[in-house]
């Protein structure tokens, strides 16, 4: 096992730091911030106002400690609609150590018991969180994921391209495009000229959001 440190970020939750990897889980300006902008405001809140879905189906790359997830599932609590979440994470973490986040401060005591009790279950298959919310993790590298589901919303939320350029080359967008419903949204916290350029080439429209803090913009791009 990698080792593992948690650091507190600028918002005061914590976040893991990959010694392998060379860099956190998450922005040290703010994990539970980041999370909530970049992935639920800009992405799920967005799509779903836009649409009016009352299913939404999300694909999560790189689903790590589970922040984005419980954000969604915290969101989600009174909400008249049902998500389908699947998270891909090719190196998932043991219990204890997304029992340490401290997430439990930053979402319902309802939302945190039931990941706890359902995590590891959902290492191998699809478990149902509550009635609204079903939910599993492929333990597995995204090239190896194959599902025949199809999704509204993905979150990107791989290591930065400095430290793991292999997810954010084109094939690896490619891969992750093929899952992705028409008027489906991307999202991620980076934007760059590549990532742009790879993401109109596999047909979505793209525009520049503001950036959670720490970053003045994050793509948010939409399938055609």
């Amino acid at each position: 096992m990698t080792k593992m440190d948690f650091v507190t970020t600028a918002d005061g939750s914590k976040t893991l730091y990959n010694a392998e990897i060379g860099e956190c889980y998450h922005s040290k300006h703010g994990a539970v911030q980041e999370s909530r902008h970049v992935f639920i405001k800009t992405g799920l809140d967005h799509y779903q106002q836009r649409t009016g879905a009352s299913d939404v189906a999300i694909l999560e790359v790189g689903f790590g400690t589970g922040l984005n997830f419980l954000q969604t599932a915290h969101f989600i609590r009174d909400k008249p609609f049902q998500v389908d979440y699947v998270g891909i994470e090719g190196f998932p973490l043991p219990l204890a150590t997304v029992a340490a986040t401290g997430y439990n401060e930053t979402v319902d005591a309802a939302v945190w018991s039931a990941y706890l009790h359902h995590y590891e279950a959902a290492l191998q298959q699809q478990v149902q969180m509550h009635e609204r919310l079903q939910f599993c993790i492929a333990h597995t590298l995204l090239m190896d994921f194959q599902t025949e589901k199809r999704f509204d919303v993905v979150y990107f939320d791989a290591f930065a391209a400095i430290h793991q350029p292999e997810m954010w080359s084109d094939a690896a967008l490619a891969h992750v495009a093929q899952f992705v419903k028409p008027g489906g949204v991307f999202v991620t916290y980076a934007i760059t000229g590549n990532l742009k350029r790879s993401m109109k080439s596999l047909g979505f429209s793209i525009e520049k959001a503001p950036g959670a803090p720490g970053k003045r913009e994050m793509l948010r791009a939409t399938k055609l």
